[in-house]
């Protein structure tokens, strides 16, 4: 999987998670109106994203092979390991100390940790 998107590339990415599947024609006009690309642009950064191992593209049309969800999990989960030697309850002390939590932002992450081990 990509390693890390750059702005463009998540501008880009988005437009696909939100269309996929697509035609590689589709993807050119929607890239034009959205980013003002070239067609040329967008065979480049759809060929990179490819390369990387979020889409694919076969017989003129885009597809996802990583879920947007799962790509930021592990972006998310690659962030807590090398900023704070993968402890989360560190990044959350270093979050909150900036920002103020809402009663209903944190109700949701009680009932996340209430749930955590529930999945099957």
């Amino acid at each position: 999987m990509k390693e890390k998107l750059g702005t463009v590339e998540a501008r880009f990415a988005d437009i696909v998670w939100e269309h996929a599947p697509l035609s590689s024609a589709e993807l050119v006009k929607l890239c034009a109106e959205a980013l003002d690309w070239k067609r040329t642009t967008t065979y480049t950064v759809l060929k990179k994203c490819c390369d990387g191992g979020l889409f694919c593209l076969d017989g003129g049309t885009v597809t996802v092979l990583v879920p947007r969800e799962d790509y930021y999990a592990a972006q998310s989960e690659k962030f807590v390991r090398d900023a704070f030697s993968g402890s989360l309850p560190a990044f959350i002390a270093a979050f909150t100390k900036r920002k103020n939590l809402t009663p209903e932002e944190i109700a949701e992450i009680r009932a996340m940790i209430d749930n955590v081990g529930e999945k099957p």
